[in-house]
């Protein structure tokens, strides 16, 4: 592995473009991409969606641990394929590259009865990046988010406001918790690798 700890994208919530920044940032530092679940999409998954939008020849895209069959949280599509998330089969993929790890929903996701997607967090030693978007309730899912974090003690790179801007919430985000602000992405209609290529403007590592 590299010496730098993994970064974990993880977001707000479901849907606040996890997977729009991971791709950003892959493209950006020339990183390494793992999906440890994948739940539903099989044939239009993340992992395979961030590929398409890296252009970069130096990316590894590592396979999924858990390829889910159905579109529901990790420890329900895993019983209904008849299968247990094992926490152990989380295991860090071999790079001496930058490595890119992208969650599935929030940190309280449950991976299994007793593993959430902060645990996996935590067992991957990782550092977060923490994607917000701005809507009625943000402030409230993103303090918790980072409260949550600094429960578990896992550091937190910054945070990555994606879509809108709304000064007003983000600036008491920001004041409230001390997180550092690593960029803004705005909306973009149609995706791109060039467009993945420009955006990493946006962010600053």
């Amino acid at each position: 592995m590299s010496d730098k700890k993994p970064i974990f994208v993880t977001g707000i919530g479901t849907g606040i473009g996890k997977t729009i920044i991971a791709a950003v940032l892959v493209e950006k530092l020339r990183a390494d991409y793992w999906k440890p679940v994948q739940s539903g999409d099989l044939q239009d998954s993340d992992s395979i969606k961030v590929k398409e939008l890296v252009s970069n020849t130096k990316t590894r895209f590592f396979p999924e641990t858990y390829r889910l069959t159905q579109p529901y949280s990790p420890h329900k599509s895993a019983a209904l394929d008849g299968i247990t998330i094992a926490t152990e089969s989380f295991v860090l993929p071999e790079t001496q590259n930058d490595l890119i790890i992208e969650g599935a929903g929030g940190l309280m996701v449950p991976l299994n009865d007793s593993f959430l997607i902060i645990d996996l967090i935590k067992k991957s030693s990782a550092e977060v990046v923490l994607v917000s978007r701005n809507y009625l309730g943000s402030i409230n899912h993103t303090l918790l988010s980072i409260f949550a974090l600094k429960q578990y003690q896992i550091p937190v790179r910054g945070i990555i406001f994606n879509g809108a801007r709304d000064i007003y919430s983000e600036d008491y985000i920001l004041k409230s918790t001390g997180i550092p602000l690593l960029g803004h992405l705005p909306e973009f209609e149609n995706l791109s690798s060039e467009i993945i290529r420009e955006a990493g403007k946006y962010i600053e590592l």
